[in-house]
């Protein structure tokens, strides 16, 4: 590399109490560290928890950071480690690897929302042919948290799975996952005057957090069924569910949060891999990259960050 420094998006904030402020700036290019590998970035999207990372949306943020979790790019530099043997550390470079974050990058570490990104050897994972540089770097969060969220429901081959929020990118991999495993996908709930119609239903993967569609799944689950859901409202409004306790036990039912923050980048890497077969062959679909508007990393901030709803990849070829 000729250079030592980089250009990146960085938070900052001048207090505890201050708002962050979102910046392009130029930085030394982060150091090896033993057990890690130095990624030079191709592509990074901006999702939704990006944006609120931007707006202090999560507690454990520190700063200054580089913000980003899903990215895909080139390895050009990697330091081994006794838990990284097959294939030796030094295979890796100048392979193409996406990934994601889980709780670590553009958290407590800096994310790929820049030229390079240091991620430890665990969380390496080779790009399939069957994704798109543009597609690798948008699948990472949605696909690995669709995963969780099954995974979590205990789903499993014949189960009745209804995806509450299907039409966005979590939802749309979890309808996928979970035909690919052999269960029946619902992906709509109607609301009958005689009770909600989802009677019979197994598994809830709900990512809307609403509360009227909560409460009514709740009340329709099977016996033993599970309700997993990933979203709540935000701001000053009520965030309170009421169930019936006595049938909720009665029934063996199982509610379950599902944050994918609190996971490591290896486990979040590891569930990629699970996926990879599937991905590879190409039954498990990213969308088409024409439905991303690409930016530079100067208008990221203005194209990207402040216009919620955009599904924007930051190009950095």
């Amino acid at each position: 590399m000729s250079s030592s420094t980089m250009r990146a998006l960085q938070l900052t904030r001048s207090t505890s109490n201050s708002p962050p402020l979102l910046r392009l700036t130029t930085l030394p290019i982060p150091p090896l560290k033993p057990g890690h590998a130095l990624i030079r970035i191709e592509y990074t999207s901006i999702q939704p928890s990006d944006r609120l990372n931007a707006v202090c949306g999560f507690p454990d943020t520190t700063f200054p950071r580089v913000p980003g979790r899903d990215y895909s790019g080139v390895v050009v530099a990697i330091s081994g480690s006794t838990r990284i043997s097959e294939p030796a550390a030094e295979w890796w470079v100048g392979k193409h690897v996406y990934g994601t974050s889980g709780s670590s990058l553009g958290f407590e570490a800096d994310g790929p929302h820049a030229e390079y990104c240091v991620v430890p050897n665990e969380a390496l994972v080779e790009k399939p042919d069957a994704l798109s540089a543009v597609q690798a770097a948008t699948v990472g969060n949605p696909f690995t948290t669709a995963f969780f969220c099954l995974q979590r429901g205990r789903a499993k081959e014949g189960d009745v799975v209804l995806v509450l929020g299907a039409n966005g990118s979590v939802g749309a991999a979890a309808v996928q996952i979970g035909n690919l495993m052999g269960c029946r996908v619902l992906t709509g709930m109607r609301r009958e005057e005689e009770g909600p119609d989802v009677l019979g239903v197994d598994v809830i993967v709900d990512v809307v957090g609403d509360l009227e569609l909560m409460a009514a799944g709740i009340e329709g689950l099977a016996e033993g069924g599970r309700y997993v859901w990933i979203a709540a409202p935000r701001g000053d409004v009520g965030k309170r569910v009421s169930f019936d306790i006595f049938q909720a036990y009665r029934r063996n039912l199982t509610l379950s949060g599902f944050n994918s923050g609190l996971s490591s980048v290896e486990a979040m890497a590891e569930a990629l891999r699970s996926l990879g077969g599937w991905i590879a062959a190409g039954l498990l679909k990213a969308q088409d990259e024409t439905a991303f508007k690409k930016v530079s990393l100067e208008e990221a901030i203005e194209l990207g960050y402040e216009q919620t709803g955009k599904k924007v990849v930051i190009d950095l070829t």
